[in-house]
């Protein structure tokens, strides 16, 4: 049972920790979402909306109208003034092309990335800070009720008034400046609702890894149950990814009309489920990787041929070295006594840099695979080193451990 819930857990604890990690960790969501400034798809989305916010505000047709009728009032011809207002629609274009050319040239600059940085994590402080209480911001909750500060834009606004010469601003009273966004009496179950997300998102993969351990421990086959935990949550972590490919696909088959830009949105849409994915990818990695290490440690006639050879190719280095001068002497002797115990030492260490790391990901997962494996492979040729030194090959060391003592001999 404690396996079975683990097996669930591994995937639901990812889940978990990466909403915490976009719904309240600030840096972590900016990092998120801090490529999509040099997405194609976001940049020809935003120069589409700039330019068309722009249309909207230069009407060339009622301008060309009003140029015209002004021009007839002033004795220009009926003639000429239908030509003037026959440039309207031209007038309409030549503006939306040179805004296409501005707002292309400030959304493919630096100065877009910064903005697109900084407006992501003010709006994204605010909604911690609402949401938790934590952080300073201008916007507050209190009592269901959400506030904005503008003391900061009223302080501005009499500097401004002052400096324009209207030297009664200077006696503007204090006022309230807290500015009533909106009243809600659900703003204190949403705020519990944050604050149970935090203490999940930072104990539930604790409790998923100390569930998966005990199970192990307790089972009668421990070897066996190491292997059968990793390999379902693995298979467990791959049908969530899997999952997400078809949520994905169903989410851009159904998008509603506002949006005008499929591919903006499949780029949003990848971004914000970027690290998601490549926690899935992990965990399925590290998942194969333990149970093969378990399944090579165990007795099975395939484990022990890939460990005698490993030992037979150790000593081969070994005797090779020997026979050109080059000894270990006590560090390979005392290797081979405690070797055992080394090799559940190194695993230890780095099972805890996995543990410590931060947000780690299949590189992380092959760059310690890596390191075990030459660890592994050091303490390996010492032990080989010690068994030359000692004139004792692998197996003779093995008949010379103690084992229980020979029953007496019967008497005469």
């Amino acid at each position: 049972m404690l396996i079975v819930l683990t097996c669930i857990l591994v995937p639901v604890s990812l889940l978990t920790v990466w909403v915490h990690d976009i719904a309240l960790d600030t840096d972590r969501y900016v990092s998120t979402v801090a490529p999509l400034a040099t997405d194609p798809a976001i940049q020809d989305a935003a120069v589409a909306r700039m330019t068309k916010a722009v249309d909207v505000r230069v009407d060339g047709p009622a301008v060309a109208s009003d140029l015209a009728a002004w021009l007839q009032s002033q004795g220009l011809p009926p003639r000429a003034a239908s030509a003037v207002k026959a440039l309207g629609p031209k007038l309409d274009d030549a503006v939306d092309q040179v805004v296409e050319r501005a707002a292309t040239k400030v959304v493919h600059s630096d100065t877009f990335v910064t903005v697109w940085t900084q407006a992501n994590r003010a709006g994204h402080a605010a909604v911690v800070h609402a949401l938790t209480g934590e952080g300073r911001g201008a916007i507050g909750v209190s009592d269901g009720t959400v506030t904005l500060d503008v003391g900061t834009a009223v302080d501005r606004l009499k500097d401004e008034l002052v400096a324009a010469g209207l030297t009664p601003a200077e006696k503007i009273p204090e006022v309230n400046k807290q500015l009533v966004l909106f009243q809600s009496d659900k703003l204190a179950k949403i705020r519990g609702a944050a604050h149970a997300l935090d203490v999940v998102g930072n104990w539930l993969p604790v409790l998923t890894v100390l569930l998966g351990a005990a199970g192990v421990l307790l089972a009668r086959r421990r070897r066996r149950a190491l292997v059968t935990t990793a390999l379902c949550a693995a298979g467990a972590c791959l049908l969530v990814a899997i999952a997400l490919v078809i949520a994905r696909h169903y989410y851009l088959d159904h998008l509603p009309p506002a949006v005008q830009s499929p591919a903006a949105a499949a780029a949003v849409f990848d971004t914000l489920l970027r690290f998601l994915r490549v926690s899935l990818r992990t965990a399925i990695v590290l998942g194969v990787v333990v149970a093969l290490g378990a399944y090579l440690s165990g007795a099975g006639r395939l484990p022990r041929a890939v460990r005698g050879r490993a030992d037979h190719a150790a000593d081969s280095v070994a005797g090779w070295s020997d026979a050109h001068g080059v000894r270990t002497g006590r560090v390979g002797t005392w290797t081979e006594a405690h070797r055992r115990a080394l090799m559940i030492v190194a695993l230890l260490v780095i099972a805890l840099v996995f543990a410590l790391w931060n947000h780690p990901t299949v590189l992380t997962v092959l760059l310690l695979v890596l390191v075990l494996l030459a660890l592994l492979a050091v303490l390996a040729l010492l032990a080989a080193s010690g068994r030359v030194a000692t004139g004792s090959p692998p197996e003779a060391t093995e008949a010379a451990r103690p084992g229980p003592p020979a029953p007496p001999a019967p008497p005469a």
